[in-house]
């Protein structure tokens, strides 16, 4: 379920659930996790279940009793739009974490005014750098300074099998300067990559990291 990889001398802990954690600055980084998304399409007459929102929140609680993070770190679109009764729900959860330091980089998504983000104690930035990393939301389409940290396509990687049969698994995706996390979110899609002969992809297949 857990597997190590050291990048750019920083040593990260992949979890079959979607999250990574650094162990050098103990911090949980997560991305896309869009919650608040299945209330929105609700308020527009599309059924999704109310308990897409509950699933996100108690796979979090869980990761953050088994890594004991000091910080929770998202890289963009923690929540998916404007307010509704998720997000209510959000709040009385947060309340239960309330000593955890949590650092949201906004991503195109996060649009809830910044008094709610005070109002839950959530810190909030275009981007942050630390330990020689840059954390954003969206992939660069050229060469950075400093190596980034990344989400927003939600990466997926096809697995062969036998025969013609294949499938679509959500995936870690390690380019030399640049690291692309998989959608944390329950209720999301993935995007295929097209890996290059010099980067690192784990997939995730039954909760568990496989290295391909």
């Amino acid at each position: 379920m857990v597997r190590q990889h050291i990048w750019h001398n920083q040593r990260f802990w992949l979890h079959g659930d979607k999250v990574m954690f650094w162990e050098d600055t103990q911090t949980l980084i997560a991305s896309d996790l869009h919650l608040g998304k299945s209330g929105h399409f609700r308020k527009h007459g599309i059924a999704v279940p109310q308990e897409v929102l509950k699933q996100d929140l108690m796979r979090l609680f869980a990761l953050l009793q088994h890594f004991k993070p000091q910080r929770l770190l998202v890289v963009g679109d923690f929540f998916h739009s404007h307010a509704n009764k998720e997000h209510e729900w959000f709040a009385r959860w947060r309340q239960d974490v309330a000593q955890l330091h949590i650092l949201l980089v906004k991503g195109n998504h996060d649009v809830l005014p910044q008094d709610w983000y005070t109002q839950t104690n959530i810190d909030c930035c275009s981007e942050w750098q630390e330990n020689g990393l840059r954390f954003v939301h969206e992939p660069a389409d050229r060469q950075q300074e400093l190596p980034i940290i990344c989400g927003h396509i939600h990466p997926g990687i096809r697995l062969m099998g036998t025969g013609r049969q294949s499938l679509r698994v959500p995936c870690f995706y390690f380019a030399p300067q640049q690291c692309i996390l998989p959608a944390f979110g329950v209720f999301t899609g993935t995007h295929p990559i097209q890996p290059k002969k010099q980067d690192v992809v784990f997939a995730i297949a039954n909760q568990q990291v496989i290295p391909l």
